[in-house]
């Protein structure tokens, strides 16, 4: 039992980081109406809509059993990847705002994606 409580306790940190994931997917989701470029450009509002929703899920499960989360910890680094070059894919010519927010969210959940990787390929050394 005490064995199984410190191997929890090793993942604190990691979780920690995973909240912060599944904060900036709600983020990536709900921008397109804070930044208020859901009517302007409704393609890139909804590609954010549906990131958004699967890096927040992601980084729930993720934070749920993070010993297992180092193969999910790729495909948000992706969608964070997504969501910073999204704004030329998508919508051909974008705003500032909708470029500024899009790649720092991206920014900010591909650092945590990396920052948890990290965290957990160190744990897994040990």
């Amino acid at each position: 039992m005490r064995e199984r409580y410190a191997r929890m306790l090793e993942t604190r940190g990691v979780a920690a980081v995973e909240e912060l994931v599944i904060v900036g997917g709600i983020y990536a989701a709900v921008s397109a109406w804070t930044v208020h470029f859901a009517a302007t450009r409704p393609e890139l509002a909804i590609s954010n809509l549906i990131a958004g929703i699967a890096i927040a899920v992601l980084g729930l499960c993720m934070s749920m059993a993070p010993e297992r989360a180092q193969d999910l910890n790729f495909v948000v680094l992706l969608l964070g990847a997504w969501l910073i070059v999204s704004p030329w894919v998508v919508a051909r010519t974008p705003d500032t705002g909708v470029v500024l927010s899009n790649v720092l969210t991206g920014a900010c959940v591909c650092l945590f994606a990396l920052v948890a990787g990290g965290m957990l390929m160190s744990k897994r050394r040990t």
